[in-house]
């Protein structure tokens, strides 16, 4: 099942971070996001034509966040947002990382 058709699973913790194995895997489902050098997090910054188109975009992230109760780390300008996912129980990645990043790819449709 592809990584956007998937739902988050509860973490509270007491679960290992994913492997660097399993997060190349991963990562080759997302290649618009980057891995951290220290593997603890993926990033992907998008542009945006304004302020309001950004500012949509943020909401959309927000809305689908709340859906799948795993939130990233937002950094928003006027003309883009920074998104980055970690999951910070575990201080590392987990499959929900990936899962929300192909999230916000589906958003981004034909920008992706």
């Amino acid at each position: 099942m592809a990584l956007c058709d998937q739902r988050c699973v509860p973490c509270e913790g007491g679960v290992p971070a994913l492997e660097p194995g399993k997060i190349a895997a991963l990562l080759a489902e997302i290649p618009a996001w980057a891995l951290a050098p220290d593997g603890t997090h993926v990033s992907r910054s998008v542009r945006f034509a304004n302020y309001y188109e950004t500012m949509a975009f943020v909401n959309a992230v927000a809305w689908m966040a709340h859906r799948e109760d795993h939130h990233p780390d937002l950094e928003v300008f006027y003309d883009r947002c920074v998104v980055r996912y970690t999951t910070h129980a575990i201080g590392g990645l987990s499959e929900n990382d990936f899962i929300c990043a192909a999230k916000v790819d589906a958003l981004l449709g034909a920008r992706s």
